[in-house]
């Protein structure tokens, strides 16, 4: 949370992006200070690694924009409260 007050601070009226891994989205989420969330799906199969929305209870995600190619699928989506 000191981070976020940093950014809040420095940002002003500006938005915050915070970019991370399912450990720094897990925390924001289960604390509940995240409005939208980015998603970069690639294509690839991996054997492990730590799911995204694990242990975060269930969240209402609303998809507001999805761009998609070959190579990548951008996905935005609003967290409902």
């Amino acid at each position: 949370e000191s981070a976020l007050r940093q950014a809040r601070s420095a940002a002003g009226d500006r938005d915050i992006a915070i970019a991370g891994g399912a450990h720094t989205v897990q925390q924001y989420l289960r604390a509940g200070l995240l409005d939208e969330l980015y998603l970069h799906i690639v294509p690839v199969v991996l054997g492990a690694g730590e799911r995204l929305l694990e242990n975060v209870g269930d969240p209402r995600l609303e998809p507001i924009e999805v761009i998609a190619s070959p190579a990548v699928t951008h996905v935005r989506y609003h967290i409902v409260r």
